[in-house]
């Protein structure tokens, strides 16, 4: 077994203010599951905390690009080369968040090293660009576009590596069934599987066809990236962007084990769980339930 190894990426950089004059609340992401335990429950490693730079929008409006985007791009790197020492250590990462602009920091640490996948569990694909939309401004809702390419080059195009994925080493997890990034996707060869696919082929059989497919001799691993809200709002209220019909434990469970099980994947990160919007905890305490019950050998 590789030793489990857990760093905290705590950075709120990637989303919009949930009211004026706050910041979201998923940089506390980390510190909740450690409350459940979760290093000690899995018996991993100790990686510390790579921490973020300042949350200031400053005066930013539609229009201007990626807001932030100068702290995230610092922030990608510095992650990326905490990322990148555990991976060649051979050392499984487990990165709790944060918003989903973290996994930018996975996928530049990969790039550096060769050719990865990325098998995304995530309610949205997180594809939005100025190919599809108005405006950009949230990388939390566009860090997929800006990892294969699409966005602006102070963020996609990080130490000349666009991209940091390709088109077809991309799978996706856990999309709502009326999703309208759907039809760019299938247009693209994305493949991409809705909730309602995962509960009629079912999680466990999608995950296997999925990393077998990931196991290619063209890549040199892939890696996991896990968004609370794949979960159904009933179960996993505490996010910023509730979308009825998603999935629940026992879907997600089985889907997100036999994701990890392979050798080749060789981290996971867990985004936009929020405890400010969980004042009881019970929905972190079912996060960390599911990431443990992943991880932990059987």
């Amino acid at each position: 077994m590789r030793p489990i190894v857990v760093l905290d990426a705590p950075s709120n950089l990637g989303l919009r203010p949930p009211a004026p004059g706050t910041v979201p609340g998923c940089y506390k992401l980390a510190g909740a599951l450690r409350e459940q335990r979760i290093v000690q429950r899995l018996g991993a490693l100790e990686g510390g905390v790579v921490v973020p730079p300042r949350y200031d929008r400053g005066d930013w409006q539609p229009g201007d690009g990626v807001f932030n985007a100068a702290a995230i791009a610092r922030y990608t790197r510095t992650l990326a080369d905490r990322i990148e020492g555990h991976v060649r250590a051979g050392e499984f990462a487990l990165v709790l968040g944060g918003d989903c602009s973290i996994q930018l920091g996975a996928t530049l640490a990969l790039r550096r090293l060769g050719r990865y996948g990325l098998a995304a569990v995530d309610g949205s694909a997180d594809f939005r660009h100025l190919g599809n939309s108005d405006h950009v401004g949230a990388a939390g809702g566009e860090e997929l576009a800006i990892s294969t390419g699409r966005g602006q080059a102070d963020l996609s195009d990080l130490e000349g590596l666009r991209p940091y994925l390709k088109d077809e080493d991309i799978r996706l997890f856990g999309m709502r069934d009326e999703d309208e990034d759907r039809t760019e996707l299938a247009a693209l060869k994305i493949p991409n599987t809705t909730v309602g696919q995962i509960r009629e082929w079912g999680a466990a059989e999608l995950a296997r066809a999925a990393v077998e497919s990931l196991e290619t001799p063209a890549l040199d691993g892939y890696w996991v990236h896990l968004d609370a809200d794949v979960l159904d709002p009933s179960i996993m209220p505490a996010v910023d962007s509730p979308d009825d019909g998603g999935l629940f434990p026992d879907e997600l469970a089985p889907l997100l084990r036999t994701l990890v099980s392979s050798p080749r994947c060789v981290g996971l990160n867990v985004t936009i769980y929020d405890p400010d919007l969980d004042p009881d905890g019970t929905a972190g305490a079912l996060l960390a339930d599911l990431v443990v019950g992943a991880l932990a050998p059987a």
